[in-house]
């Protein structure tokens, strides 16, 4: 009977112990999950989506911050028809794109847009795995800063900020090839898209090595304007950045 009632004894207090311990906190849910809609597109393309899913939201987070959508809403479509259908215009010319994001509805005053999604074309299934990661940081950037971007908002600095979310860093052109100027709207969607996708992006990364990585976000809400966000003056500014590409 000693036996019996030491062993209880100890139990209790055993018990007692263990309930005056604080409880450790139940796992965090992702901040943020995909949702995928899936139109008939490649079998494999899903999966490779959702593997580089966490390594995109975690290169967006760590320029933008985390205060963007939780859902990420991926479609992947079947035909070259059916991705323009689902981009909202169907009329575009759309080859050669892989994927883009879109929304439906923006106020940028209220911070607020509907219907956001990354559409992703049947073709993006034949990109290598280091292209597919770029293309989806990208087009998440997009995403995360949809209700943050100014309207009139210059596509040199949307684009080569979303650039420099998803691309690693690379070489400079070197004094031989320095540009004169920012890429235009037309340069971005015409037959030298790529040159001119790497001339915003160069300056993107210019701000963030001269300025730092907040800057180059305040000069993405901004809209562009340097001497709001940098406290510097257009022709100095682009002097600079001549100069940093020329290294």
């Amino acid at each position: 009977m000693a036996a019996v009632g030491l062993a209880l004894i100890v139990e209790v207090l055993t018990a007692a112990t263990l309930l005056s311990q604080p409880l450790a906190p139940p796992p965090a849910a992702p901040a943020h999950t995909m949702r995928l809609i899936d139109r008939g597109g490649p079998s494999e393309l899903p999966g490779r989506i959702a593997a580089e899913i966490p390594g995109a939201v975690a290169a967006v987070s760590a320029f933008w911050g985390d205060d963007w959508p939780r859902e990420i809403v991926v479609v992947t479509t079947g035909t070259d028809a059916d991705f323009a259908a689902q981009t909202g215009e169907p009329s575009r010319d759309w080859a050669g794109v892989a994927a883009v994001a879109v929304a439906d509805w923006v106020d940028p005053e209220r911070r607020e847009a509907s219907g956001q999604r990354i559409v992703f074309a049947p073709g993006a299934n034949s990109m290598s795995a280091a292209a597919l990661r770029i293309v989806l940081r990208h087009e998440l950037f997009h995403y995360a800063a949809r209700a943050d971007t100014a309207l009139d908002a210059p596509r040199w600095l949307t684009e080569g900020v979303a650039d420099f979310v998803a691309r690693p860093q690379g070489s400079r052109p070197g004094p031989a090839a320095v540009p004169a100027r920012l890429p235009s709207d037309a340069e971005l969607d015409g037959p030298q898209g790529s040159a001119a996708y790497d001339r915003a992006w160069w300056f993107a990364r210019f701000v963030a090595d001269e300025y730092g990585p907040p800057a180059l976000r305040r000069l993405y809400m901004a809209a562009g304007q340097p001497q709001d966000a940098l406290g510097v003056g257009w022709d100095d500014l682009l002097s600079r950045w001549q100069r940093w590409l020329a290294r």
